[in-house]
């Protein structure tokens, strides 16, 4: 094998296809969008329109809730966790949060928070710090000799105000519901 002989694998270089290039190419004329209007063109609008008839996307009902801005929490395992410890990447000692585990290589980055789920089986003494942990994997840690310190949301004073006006609220309705039977 010589510098000169070397080779890309087949089909590792794909040539482009040149469109709309004269009638003797296949792909002339049209280009290969076989249509005229605004169809031919760049940034066609006609995805829900149906000819006057009510769209698909009118006639099902809408379902369900999307927050506006949802947290992303890095959810981590039981079995991740003895994995870390075992390779080397965590002092199981040491007490453990998000940055221990970032910097451990365990997560890749600390988004909102980390999420502890029961899956698999804890063996190592841990004392980690974690926004949410299932119930599973809380006993699951105890029953290791570990501890879970679960860390509680920020509450601004105007949403605990905000929270207790409903809640007043909804006693009074429900008062009132009892009271009118």
């Amino acid at each position: 094998m010589r510098l000169n002989e070397l080779r890309d694998n087949a089909g590792a270089r794909k040539v482009r296809v040149r469109v709309g290039r004269g009638i003797g190419s296949g792909v002339g004329k049209t280009a290969g969008r076989g249509v005229k209007g605004q169809k031919a063109r760049a940034g066609v609008r006609l995805g829900g329109f149906e000819g006057g008839q009510m769209p698909l996307y009118r006639r099902l009902p809408k379902r369900g809730f999307n927050k506006p801005n949802p947290k992303e929490w890095n959810e981590l395992t039981l079995a991740r966790l003895q994995q870390a410890i075992d390779s080397g990447k965590l002092d199981a000692s040491k007490p453990l949060d998000v940055n221990v585990l970032v910097e451990a290589g365990v997560l890749r980055r600390a988004k909102d928070g980390v999420r502890l789920l029961g899956t698999g089986e804890l063996k190592a003494k841990v004392n980690i710090t974690v926004n949410h942990a299932t119930p599973s994997a809380r006993a699951a840690v105890e029953k290791a000799g570990g501890s879970v310190t679960v860390i509680e949301p920020k509450v601004l004073p105007a949403d605990e105000e905000k929270r207790k006006k409903t809640a007043a609220k909804k006693a009074a309705a429900g008062k009132d519901k009892k009271g009118g039977e």
